[in-house]
């Protein structure tokens, strides 16, 4: 892991994605409160096909806002917002989510943790801050893939499906050629990518916090179903022959 400050001192172009899925409970002030804490960064929601009113609340809170015609997923709607980046010459996107979990005053660590050295910056609920606690077949399966990735990238990554990240202009590129778009693809695949793509992966320990609003995913069943998909998913990842994309590549 590499240590980090908690000033914002990067200089670069930088990008805050927030895909977002009839989020409209929360959007607005998830938005407001990254606009105050992060006033300088620009701010792209992608509203992944929603039926709610997220794309319009989006933009009456100044976001600039990319409407997908139907639901692709978290990949899906990353992807275009790496290739939004890349087309206007962004050197940071950071992946924040509409739902309120991920804590905007949390980037200014990802940032640093890009700043000295690293490609791709994970912000970790089990990085020994704060009280975060997965359970059930969910735990499970973090506990399965943090094993599997801490071997692949040769040090320790305890939250390989953490939704808050922040990527360097390697990253971008590679993303907005290759980012896969399957269920949890943006997580496990993408890892399996960057790692063969030799990206430097870094953890951050962040705090997460509860849903602002809309309705949350865990249930028994749901978690179950999460243990099997999290499993089969890296898998293919492992299996599936992606064009070859060395890190120098993308300099």
């Amino acid at each position: 892991m590499i240590a980090v400050s908690t000033t914002p001192v990067s200089t670069r172009k930088v990008l805050i994605v927030m895909p977002a899925l009839n989020e409209q409970a929360s959007v607005g002030s998830v938005l407001a409160e990254v606009r105050r804490v992060l006033p300088e960064i620009d701010i792209l929601v992608v509203d992944d096909g929603s039926q709610d009113q997220t794309a319009r609340i989006a933009r009456e809170a100044g976001a600039e806002v990319a409407r997908l015609a139907v639901n692709l997923g978290v990949g899906g709607a990353m992807r275009t917002g790496f290739r939004y980046a890349a087309a206007r010459d962004y050197d940071v996107v950071i992946q924040v989510d509409a739902d309120g979990q991920h804590d905007p005053e949390e980037v200014a660590a990802l940032l640093s943790a890009l700043d000295a050295g690293a490609d791709i910056a994970i912000g970790s609920r089990f990085a020994g801050k704060g009280a975060y606690r997965a359970v059930g077949p969910r735990k499970y399966a973090m506990v399965a893939l943090s094993l599997v990735f801490s071997r692949l990238a040769r040090h320790k990554l305890t939250d390989v499906t953490s939704g808050f990240k922040a990527m360097g202009p390697q990253a971008i590129k590679l993303f907005a050629a290759y980012y896969p778009a399957e269920y949890l693809g943006d997580t496990v695949e993408g890892l399996v990518l960057a790692i063969r793509a030799k990206l430097t992966i870094s953890e951050v320990p962040v705090l997460m916090r509860e849903r602002a609003g809309g309705t949350p995913s865990h249930s028994p069943v749901k978690s179950a179903v999460y243990l099997g998909r999290a499993g089969l998913a890296l898998l293919l990842a492992l299996m599936r022959r992606r064009p070859s994309v060395d890190s120098s590549d993308a300099a």
